[in-house]
């Protein structure tokens, strides 16, 4: 399993954020839930995202993986490619979520992968499939996020 210290973006995407001066590695990451689940992503962009996350830490009473944390991922994953599709000028808020869980994980690493169904004007929704180590469907996740104009810079703020 490679390990990215950062994730791997298209060239167009890096260009557009830098003439920008906005860190792209910071701004499309997990944020501080997903830090504190371990969530890392591996690949972005529009049209694919794919993110890990660890059983151990993320797990609900019985020792399984908590479907809230597969919610946090599938989220996550879903929210960065609406990002990416809106562009700088956009940002994306989630309005609808859902899960199917398949199957219990008690151990190991559950991989997510974000690909698009509808990319629009003003709304994304991104299908979020989850799997284990032996590639079996964890979760089945839908994600619609509304893409809203970003906030102008505040006059005097520095990049």
């Amino acid at each position: 399993m490679g390990e990215h210290t950062a994730p791997l973006f298209p060239q167009e995407v890096i260009d557009e954020y830098a003439a920008l001066g906005i860190d792209l590695p910071a701004l499309f990451s997990a944020g501080h839930l997903g830090e504190r689940m371990g969530v890392t992503i591996v690949e972005a962009a529009a049209d694919r995202v794919v993110g890990t996350m660890p059983v151990e830490g993320n797990t609900q009473p019985y020792g399984l993986l908590h479907g809230g944390a597969s919610a946090v991922l599938a989220e996550t994953l879903g929210s960065i490619g609406s990002m990416l599709h809106g562009g700088a000028n956009k940002i994306a808020v989630g309005v609808d979520l859902n899960c199917t869980h398949h199957r219990g994980v008690r151990n190991g690493l559950v991989t997510g992968v974000a690909t698009p169904v509808h990319r629009g004007r003003s709304t994304a929704t991104y299908e979020i499939v989850i799997t284990d180590d032996q590639d079996k469907r964890v979760c089945t996740a839908r994600l619609t996020c509304l893409l809203r104009d970003a906030p102008e810079p505040e006059a005097g703020r520095g990049s």
